[in-house]
């Protein structure tokens, strides 16, 4: 077994609690998150019913004819040993 795997928990450095201006902020990105999100949500359903609307007129269209490809070159005849003449 790998000693990573034996070692117990990793033991890293504390980190420094937040600043009283990061903590402001922080609060001010939530506030503005929760005021936007109604307007968010409005946004994904608006986006949901118009993708569903627009994929509902693909499948009624008729599918595409399944074409013949031609080779973009014509196949030369094999000359050699064992080819009739």
């Amino acid at each position: 077994m790998c000693a990573a795997l034996r070692a117990g928990p990793i033991q890293s450095a504390p980190v420094a609690a937040p600043t009283p201006t990061q903590l402001a902020w922080r609060a001010r990105i939530e506030a503005g998150l929760r005021v936007a999100a109604p307007f968010l949500d409005l946004l994904l359903f608006a986006g949901d019913r118009i993708s569903r609307a627009v994929d509902r007129d693909a499948l009624d269209a008729p599918a595409p004819a399944r074409a013949e490809i031609e080779p973009a070159y014509a196949p030369r005849p094999h000359v050699g040993p064992g080819t009739p003449a």
